[in-house]
Formats: structure tokens, sequence, C-alpha cells
């Protein structure tokens, strides 16, 4: 019967490669004062046996672990996987690992409270810092450096990354406006995100701006995904005067706007013209090609790294709130209205 050994340790390599466990502690950090032919020899049984040092071990010893962390709510969701592409492309250039917490997206205080266990589990053991991304809660218990990415709001306590939301979607209701649409329909995001709050403001500033009416009825809201898209496009295009266009707060409540036109018979854009918000990469695939407004989600990603790192090596911040520019991206879902 093969019996497997327990955890391998420094002191199983020392006793392999005959040399002292500082010998080989030096080795794994890389250290330059090791003969080479020694050096090698370690190299070679450590991957012989498969043996890596333990980063909470590392921590204790050194305090540093060159590890980001990595917390957010779902990593399929688009917006996500291109966050991820940014921190990722950061970390490499700048010498770190990167380590991704995921929840199952509970929601409400449920979410909240995960984000704020995970936080502490890490806080100092693991990682170096950490990075949240659209966070629910709005405080975290850490004396390890953390950064958010699109936050709750803008007075959290902690540095955030975020997008020129308002002037975004402010940007979006006004080419709408300058292609005759009149009845816009807005589908909104999490509520509890200062991006959705920021966004509907800009769609209500568009408005006032071109003296149009603010109808209640047009507003609905929806929590970022196509599912809801769906559901509040299906609403809106119920009204009995619809829509001629709608603006969906981000692009996959877009996708479910598009959806639910076309199994109300509606043609895109010829019947109904629809924009959306982030320019995540599958949209410009689309047929028709979505019209968006891109708010530069990886270089948020790269900037909250960037800034984390810093505050990592102690360096001040020259301010807590960081703010991504956003662009009107014009493609094929929007054309103007015949009157």
């Amino acid at each position: 019967m093969t019996r497997f050994k327990s955890t391998l340790t420094i002191q199983d390599v020392a006793r392999a490669t005959g040399v002292s466990v500082s010998t080989v502690s030096r080795v794994l950090n890389d250290k330059g004062d090791v003969a080479p032919d020694t050096y090698k020899k370690v190299q070679r049984v450590i991957e012989e046996l498969g043996y890596t040092s333990s980063l909470a071990a590392k921590s204790m010893r050194s305090r540093k672990t060159n590890v980001i962390g990595l917390v957010m709510r779902d990593v399929k969701s688009s917006f996500n996987v291109q966050v991820i592409r940014g921190v990722d492309r950061a970390v490499e250039q700048l010498g770190y690992d990167l380590i991704i917490y995921s929840s199952k997206n509970r929601g409400g205080q449920a979410q909240a409270a995960w984000e704020q266990r995970q936080i502490s589990r890490l806080n100092g053991s693991l990682v170096d810092g950490i990075i949240i991304s659209t966070p629910t809660a709005s405080t975290f218990s850490t004396a390890f450096p953390l950064i958010a990415i699109d936050s709750q709001n803008q007075s959290v306590d902690f540095p955030t990354v975020t997008a020129t939301n308002r002037i975004g979607a402010l940007a979006a209701v006004e080419y709408l406006i300058s292609l005759g649409h009149r009845r816009i329909g807005f589908i909104g995001g999490r509520s509890d995100l200062e991006s959705a709050v920021r966004r509907l403001q800009g769609y209500k500033d568009g408005l006032q701006q071109a003296n149009i009416d603010i109808d209640p009825d047009l507003i609905t809201s929806g929590d970022f995904s196509r599912k809801a898209g769906f559901k509040c496009a299906q609403q809106l295009l119920s009204l009995p005067r619809r829509p001629t266009a709608i603006f969906a707060a981000n692009d996959e409540s877009a996708i479910g706007t598009i959806e639910a036109a076309r199994e109300a018979g509606l043609a895109v854009p010829r019947n109904l013209s629809v924009i959306g918000f982030d320019n995540i990469p599958e949209v410009s695939y689309m047929s028709p090609a979505l019209t968006t407004i891109d708010q530069s989600i990886d270089s948020m990603g790269q900037i909250a790294t960037e800034r984390l790192i810093e505050l990592i090596q102690g360096k001040p911040l020259t301010n807590t709130l960081y703010k991504a520019p956003t662009r009107l991206i014009i493609r094929g879902s929007c054309e103007a209205v015949v009157h």
C-alpha cells in the first residue's frame, strides 16, 4: 500500500540535499550568498520533492509575501474579467503574484459579511495588500493596505478607483437626443453602488439640459445583470407609449434589452435604439454591434494595483479617489428617430 508523506518541510529539503536549513532558506529567498553548485543542487531537490514554501510562514518571517489579494463577487462577469486582466498586467509588471477570492454572489448583508470575512482572513497572512471589486460592505477591519474598485460611495475610509460615471451617462443621453430621441428609457444598476447612482444622475441631467421632462415610468431598477435588463426592458416596452430608445446602465443589461426587444418583434436599431455602458469586449461582435460608453475597466484594475503597491511600499497617496475617463463608442445599435 502506497503511503503519502505529510506536507514537506524545509527540514526535509535540507536533509535530502545535505545542507543546512538556513542554506535552503537563502535559496528559497533567492539570496546571492550561496555557492552556484549548491544553489543548483538545492533547486533540483526542491523540484524533485515538489516542495513549496508556505506563504503564511514566509509572511511571519519577513512580513512580506509579494502577493496581492483580489476579492470579487463573480469571476465570470464581464466586468470582473476585465478587472482581472488589468490587475494581472500590473502585478506581472511590478513583480507580484495574485490570489483571487470569489463568492457565490450572495447579495445584501450576506455578501457584505462574506467580503469582511475574506478581508480578515487574508489580512496580514497570505497577502501584502488587497483589492476588492464592487464591494457591498462599506467598512473593513484590516491593518494592511486595501483599495476598492467601484465602491458603495465616495466617503468610505479606503482608497477607491471608479469611472467618470455621471459624465459618461450624460454623453450617452446627449447622443440619443442628438438623434432625435425624446422618450428615452433607463435601466439602472445595483442601487448600492455609487456608479449606478451617478449614471442615473447623468441620465436625468441629460434630459433636463435638453428641457425634456423626466418621466418616472421610463426609469426602471435593474442590478447590472442580463436577466434584470431583459425584465426591465419588457416593462418599458409594455408601456402605452413605449420609448424609442433605452439607455442601459451597463452592457449586460443592454444585451438583455436587445433580447427583450427581439422577443417583442422589434428590430434594433430600426424600432428601438439601445446604448450600454462598460464596453466589454463581446459587445463589439454583436449584430448590431452595441453603442456604449467605454470606462476602461482593465485600466481601473491596473490603477488600483499600482496604487495598492505604492501603499504596500509605504508611499503616500496624493488622493484617495481615482477616476478613469469615459468616452462614447458609436457602433450600430442606435439610429435617428423618425417623427
